[in-house]
């Protein structure tokens, strides 16, 4: 990882320290990275994407940047990115998996706090990462009691803006609030930029993020198709590299990827002779480097089919229509966009969420679910029950597995994995 400008003028100790992290989290991304390039089959236009990650990740580079724009950074997927966009600048996601950054984060936040936010806190500490650490304000949803409690120390050293959100989406006045909230955040990124929102520099906005969804939308039906050639990790590292790059650059990156994915939906073009079964990933984020549970299920024999989470296929919803043709309409559609399919745990009734699984199932063909959960994460370990007991009435094995950011539980998870894959085998074929 490149040596930043501000390492030289550091103690020796802090010095040290740094310097450790950077070696650390260096070693832990080149291994992932490999064994995300070891699977078979890899389509050429996903290695664009992994560049992406290793600029972050291994060469301390920052991010592909648009002439002349700021970086924000966002710390969920309900921050409208249009707005941003709109406002002249770059979204950046602050979500990593780096789990020396998460050590380092022990210090900062409490110590049953998810990893998530120990990494947050961890690199906002160390300042070492230049495509996370240069933003020039943090949008801070207070979508938990951790992200929340969290914002606030981080704002003693950064320019946070912290975000309000409804905690239920199936009324009008839920949508209304969201829509208020919005207007504030579009008042607060015009002035960090010095460029005014406008209805122009928002359609504009909306028509780029337009034509991610589009080919998002493309990928995903080209992923579903019998003989598209693509594992689902490799998947879940072009979903991250959108986390790091401008939309229209990543668009144009996928669209390659999806011309090469139709050239090679034939029966020759699949990824593997065997059978494998089909699994839905849903709860906790998979963040890089942190992407040992998708790397797991399909190197026990499995094939991750489609997954359910906020650094995955949710991060792109279907295109914000405005009904009316004015700001305010563009607004209104964006805040329906943005809260009313979401399917986070933080609402209080979050029973859509079941009817999405039961519909990517459908679509997939999958056999099974693996409900993830980060340690520590308690919204998304509250409704393990509930989707449990609701796809047993289908038929659908689902296993939990909790994790940390640590390698400590690598052994554990596979056994468990892989047996749960040997029990889909059994169940299929009987």
């Amino acid at each position: 990882m490149a040596e930043s400008g501000k390492t030289m003028e550091l103690a020796p100790v802090e010095r040290r320290q740094r310097e450790r992290f950077e070696r650390k989290s260096t070693q832990v991304a080149v291994k992932y990275l490999r064994r995300i390039m070891e699977l078979p089959n890899m389509p050429e236009t996903v290695k664009p994407f992994l560049s992406v990650l290793k600029r972050v990740y291994l060469d301390g580079k920052d991010i592909p940047m648009l002439a002349g724009r700021k970086k924000i950074g966002t710390f969920c997927a309900m921050v409208p990115l249009e707005l941003i966009y709109a406002a002249g600048a770059v979204p950046i996601r602050l979500c990593s998996g780096s789990f020396t950054a998460a050590t380092i984060g022990d210090g900062v936040v409490v110590r049953d706090a998810c990893p998530l936010v120990k990494a947050v806190a961890g690199i906002s500490q160390m300042d070492v990462i230049p495509a996370l650490s240069g933003c020039r304000k943090w949008i801070v949803p207070l979508s938990c009691d951790c992200k929340r409690k969290t914002a606030g120390l981080l704002s003693e050293s950064r320019d946070v803006y912290f975000m309000n959100l409804p905690i239920s989406r199936g009324q009008d006045s839920d949508t209304e609030m969201f829509l208020q909230e919005m207007y504030l955040l579009a008042q607060e990124l015009s002035k960090c930029t010095g460029k005014e929102i406008t209805y122009r520099s928002l359609a504009e906005a909306m028509d780029e993020m337009g034509t991610a969804q589009y080919e998002v939308s493309r990928f995903l039906e080209l992923r579903r198709q019998k003989g598209a050639g693509i594992f689902g990790t490799h998947v879940m590292a072009v979903m991250n590299a959108a986390a790091y790059m401008p939309v229209t650059l990543w668009s144009e990156y996928l669209g390659k990827l999806n011309d090469e994915l139709e050239k090679r939906s034939q029966p020759e073009g699949r990824i593997s002779k065997k059978q494998r079964p089909k699994i839905i990933l849903t709860g906790s984020p998979v963040i890089f480097p942190n992407i040992k549970i998708p790397l797991l299920i399909e190197e026990m024999g499995g094939l991750l089919a489609s997954d359910e989470t906020c650094m995955g296929e949710r991060m792109f919803y279907d295109p914000a229509v405005a009904v009316e043709s004015s700001f305010d309409g563009m607004m209104r559609a964006l805040a329906n966009r943005y809260l009313k399919p979401c399917t986070c745990p933080i609402f209080s009734d979050n029973r859509d969420r079941i009817f999405r699984i039961r519909q990517m199932i459908r679509e997939t063909g999958a056999e099974g679910v693996i409900y993830h959960v980060l340690r520590g994460c308690l919204v998304y370990d509250f409704e393990y029950q509930l989707m449990e007991k609701e796809l047993e009435k289908d038929g659908i094995p689902v296993i939990r597995v909790e994790s940390d950011y640590n390698e400590e539980d690598i052994e554990q998870l596979r056994i468990r994995i892989e047996a749960f894959i040997e029990m889909l085998k059994m169940h299929t074929s009987a």
